[in-house]
């Protein structure tokens, strides 16, 4: 009798709190993070795309040296310009972390906006198959010669589910879509509900911020107009002279805007309401994006108000 009970009450142990904090841009996610780490002995894992590009700093609003100074940060400036990095590798590295942090006995928070590499991380996704460069760049030809919507139409062929889900505009999507349909000879709406991998050991405590819209748009500007008086266009020439197009977050909120200024496309003011307009619409996506996902406590605020920090604490050590 004695060692089975034994083994009831290992398993019944709670397993370890992982606290992941979402919002759209602008929202105070760092500051709240950086509250919560010093509360609760914790280390910063990033969930945003761009932020982990070396030599990508204006641009994508990292933590500022100071900041990182006050609790352990990873997944930042860890991909090199020129390297692409996919949702699945993303997660890999970072499932990799939470185990290193989880072994350390500290608090894990996940921190960041990109909604689909948080939702790779904690749900997993289906193991497509290989990407075929060769297919690849015949859609390309093919979506550019005869526009997107004729592989809106080869998809809708091959999987009208998976077409529905996907704009008829959005062609890196369709191109992965048509190319898992036939490399895998199976649908790709039915190989999302297979192979899902998600993460296991941790307790999960999911906290959003949702300030005020219209203070929200405020701070989105004026971080915009920031970074171009902060050196964004100086910082992307010299991007630009050393890495080329080869670089994928030249095409990323701000530096696409501070590019087209550089090429004169755009004088500077008009850089900076073009920068200013895509990260309000980014925020918009972010939100239509989170609210969908589920299990979020939202906190109507933003990060660096104190009362939103003191309800994140409470909810935190309610758990912890």
């Amino acid at each position: 009798m004695g060692p089975r009970h034994h083994d009831q009450r290992e398993i019944a142990a709670p397993q370890p709190l992982l606290v992941v904090i979402v919002g759209p841009t602008a929202s105070g996610k760092t500051v709240l993070s950086l509250a919560l780490a010093q509360k609760f002995d914790g280390e910063m894992v990033n969930c945003d795309s761009v932020a982990m590009y070396r030599e990508f700093d204006i641009g994508t609003a990292k933590p500022s040296l100071a900041e990182r100074a006050r609790a352990p940060h990873h997944l930042f400036d860890c991909v090199g310009p020129t390297h692409y990095m996919t949702a699945g590798e993303y997660a890999r590295q970072a499932r990799q972390v939470l185990t290193e942090i989880k072994l350390r006995h500290r608090l894990p928070i996940v921190v960041g906006g990109t909604g689909l590499y948080l939702r790779a991380l904690l749900e997993g996704l289906f193991p497509g198959p290989q990407r075929s460069e060769e297919l690849r760049e015949r859609l390309r030809e093919s979506a550019t010669s005869r526009g997107p919507d004729h592989l809106h139409r080869i998809l809708r062929r091959l999987d009208r589910a998976a077409a529905e889900k996907v704009h008829a505009n959005d062609v890196p999507k369709l191109i992965r879509a048509i190319e898992v349909c036939l490399a895998s000879r199976q649908k790709m709406s039915e190989l999302w509900q297979q192979g899902r991998e998600p993460l296991r050991g941790f307790r999960i405590l999911r906290l959003g911020l949702d300030p005020d819209r219209a203070a929200l748009y405020d701070r989105i500007n004026q971080r915009a107009r920031r970074m171009f008086e902060t050196g964004l266009i100086e910082e992307t020439q010299r991007l630009q002279l050393k890495y080329d197009a080869a670089s994928s977050p030249l095409a990323s909120l701000g530096y696409k805007q501070a590019v087209q200024l550089l090429r004169g496309e755009l004088t500077r003011e008009q850089a900076i309401q073009a920068a200013q307009q895509a990260h309000r619409n980014y925020a918009k996506r972010q939100m239509t994006w989170f609210r969908r996902e589920p299990e979020i406590t939202w906190l109507k605020g933003f990060g660096d108000d104190a009362q939103i920090q003191q309800e994140a604490v409470e909810r935190v050590a309610a758990k912890y």
